[in-house]
């Protein structure tokens, strides 16, 4: 039986409590409801099409409707809906999509465990670097480096782990011995020094904070190769190499967070690989199954595996869901279309330098300080002047009523502060991409047309 618009809209604020929102503005506003999806457009309840620029939240990869991944879902319905990974067993599908994540991993990374989220991801990635460091027989070594306005989900773990002050402030976080160092975000923290300065310099600090804690409690450092939620926060160039030297000389695990970055959406199979890291953990998720099922996990790396399977006995950590057999059944699907229609080399040789020539054509708009970005990533800087750089006085607002009027315009964009940013799908149009930008610039004028 269908409902009315309206209907829907009383019904979920009469039951639904919504993440990362405040329930009571929600209520009295009411929320967008999305009723279907095609390819790269969504369908609202009013008929109202939109050109999903963040391809869900990050991980629509292959674009919505794909036929392949239903049917996928339905035949693991047909011969096996569930089993779990507990008690010695395991299911076809679950051996299958780890067999597959190891060989599209780097060289040195051949192992998986499965969860249902990146923060789940993130979760285990917590008891897994310390129960590897305990088995080794160093159980004090367990503090674990992150960095401010990171995101890592929002579990007490996992929002431990990210670095963002109004996630800390509820629910008495971060848990003890996760401390945090900066972020190398050049526009917003560094833009009066050379980037490649800056990027070591910030990079240094994690050097600093090793000294400070001692190297016998450092147990590992984690970042986004790209930091998503915290603004599409590219590092420059100087950054990474200098953070894996770092751990490389104070033998602490090094965690690449792949939850977006993972599955091409840089143009490669996964962010480590983009910046030419070697990390020891990749926790991962989103694009793994482009978000048609909820499934992510942790690819481990030979070092650390070796340990958990020959010293570290039982680990006592997992999901209910850990390895769902449909889940993974859709996610096999999922790497299969990646791989053999050759997305993640469209991504880097095709459409990811179209979109970033295009979007940084967005700079030269009054209102854009930086325009910046790299594959399928994108942000945009609202200032209020550009030269001087002066930043709107309340940022939130002036994010939130872009994102407000981009909607209107008929592109979903995200606001981060006065960030706005995209991550649309893979498979994107080259038409499609003109369509983003022709959007993107109009919801920019309806900006400048309020507020200069």
């Amino acid at each position: 039986m269908e409902h009315s618009f309206s209907h829907m809209q009383h019904t979920d604020a009469a039951h639904h409590l919504h993440p990362f929102s405040d329930n009571g503005e929600l209520s009295r506003h009411g929320t967008r409801i999305i009723s279907r999806a095609k390819g790269v457009y969504l369908i609202d309840a009013e008929g109202n099409q939109l050109l999903d620029g963040m391809a869900g939240l990050w991980c629509v990869n292959i674009g919505y409707g794909r036929q392949e991944l239903i049917d996928a879902a339905i035949r693991q319905f047909h011969e096996l809906p569930y089993y779990n990974s507990f008690f010695q067993c395991t299911t076809p599908p679950a051996i299958e999509l780890a067999e597959m994540i190891s060989a599209l991993a780097p060289a040195h990374m051949n192992h998986v465990f499965f969860t249902g989220s990146g923060s789940e991801s993130n979760d285990t990635v917590v008891r897994m670097v310390r129960h590897y460091w305990a088995s080794l027989g160093y159980a004090g070594k367990n503090i674990i480096i992150s960095r401010h306005n990171a995101y890592h989900g929002s579990t007490m773990a996992g929002a431990s782990l990210g670095g963002m002050k109004p996630m800390h402030e509820q629910g008495g976080l971060p848990i003890p011995d996760i401390t945090h160092i900066d972020q190398p975000y050049w526009f917003g923290e560094g833009r009066d020094e050379d980037p490649q300065a800056f990027g070591l310099r910030i990079a240094q600090q994690l050097e600093e904070k090793i000294a400070e804690l001692g190297v016998d409690r450092v147990a590992a450092f984690i970042a986004e190769p790209i930091q998503g939620a915290g603004g599409v926060i590219i590092p420059p160039e100087s950054y990474w190499p200098e953070i894996q030297r770092i751990c490389d000389a104070n033998d602490i695990l090094l965690i690449s967070d792949e939850v977006i970055t993972g599955f091409g959406r840089l143009g490669h199979w996964f962010g480590a690989d983009y910046f030419g890291i070697t990390p020891d953990l990749m926790p991962i998720a989103k694009g793994l199954s482009s978000g048609y099922l909820p499934i992510g996990g942790v690819i481990v790396s030979d070092r650390v595996a070796d340990v958990l399977k020959n010293r570290g006995g039982e680990f006592n950590h997992g999901y209910t869901y850990s390895g769902h057999p449909v889940c993974a059944a859709v996610a096999a699907a999922n790497l299969r279309i990646l791989k053999e229609e050759k997305i993640i080399e469209y991504v880097r040789n095709e459409i990811g330098p179209y979109l970033q020539a295009e979007w940084s054509k967005l700079g030269d708009h009054p209102l854009v300080g930086e325009a910046r970005g790299a594959g399928m990533l994108g942000a945009l800087e609202l200032v209020a002047s550009k030269d001087p750089v002066r930043l709107f006085d309340d940022t939130d607002a002036i994010g939130r009523l872009t994102r407000d009027l981009a909607i209107e315009n008929g592109i979903v964009m995200r606001s981060v502060g006065s960030k706005m940013i995209i991550s649309p799908p893979l498979v994107i149009r080259q038409s499609e991409v003109d369509e983003l930008i022709r959007k993107a610039g109009a919801t920019l004028d309806a900006i400048a047309a309020r507020v200069l």
